[in-house]
């Protein structure tokens, strides 16, 4: 009889512990599942929050509606100039066809629509196609934009440098007529460094690879030249 009541309080025990451990296996597994939940939320929150960052940006006085130019001229025919201020070919290109858009602004021809990329910050140790780039943005906004950009490539530097300081960009601002305090703050403060990121960024899925390019109503023009520029504007406004 004591036999048979040993074996039965054994067989309860071993019930008892696996009951036990069933027990505690669902609450591992419960914590896992709850871990592996809270992980897989935060990655979610994280992916979001990078992305609404990165859309996050000011745009300046003076831009297209997408915010991904500044716009001089309203004339029927759209140009679209990519160009980076440390790009020596883009200099090139302002010193012999830049007076040429001028003029076509000025007749009434065509809208520019200049897109101020940063392509070139490998070759800076400052990154001074961004620096630039967002401080021709604070140039917008003191409505100098084209007065100040004309002097970055006067006094462009050398690729491989560090570039003009914020100092000197500031300085030349001044001497194109921006107010100093307000423009050193705005290139001191990067306000409109998203902004030359999210230029950049569209450039790229616009199919831009180098600098400087130019488009006529969408169309590549390859002769960038005064006459090629004319001949294209002169063939999309017909």
């Amino acid at each position: 009889m004591s036999s048979r009541k040993g074996r039965k309080n054994a067989a309860q025990v071993v019930r008892a512990q696996i009951a036990r451990e069933k027990r505690r296996t669902r609450t591992i597994w419960t914590s896992v599942a709850a871990v592996a939940v809270l992980v897989i939320a935060g990655l979610i929150g994280w992916a979001v929050y990078s992305s609404q960052k990165s859309k996050t940006f000011t745009t300046p006085p003076g831009a297209n509606p997408p915010g991904t130019a500044i716009v001089l001229g309203q004339g029927p025919v759209t140009v679209d100039l990519y160009e980076d201020y440390l790009c020596p070919v883009c200099k090139q290109f302002q010193d012999t066809s830049g007076a040429t858009l001028n003029q076509l602004i000025s007749d009434g021809k065509i809208r520019v629509n200049f897109h101020p990329v940063a392509f070139l910050n490998r070759f800076s140790t400052t990154e001074y196609s961004t620096r630039s780039s967002a401080a021709a943005g604070c140039a917008a906004q003191g409505g100098r934009f084209k007065e100040f950009t004309d002097q970055l490539f006067a006094r462009q530097p050398a690729e491989g440098s560090a570039g003009l300081s914020d100092d000197e960009l500031i300085d030349i601002g001044a001497g194109v007529g921006l107010n100093r305090d307000d423009f050193g703050s705005c290139v001191n403060d990067g306000k409109y460094k998203a902004w030359t990121e999210h230029v950049t960024d569209d450039a790229s899925k616009s199919g831009v690879t180098g600098t400087p390019t130019i488009r006529v109503n969408g169309k590549d023009v390859a002769d960038r030249s005064p006459e090629g520029i004319k001949a294209a504007v002169e063939a999309a406004g017909k």
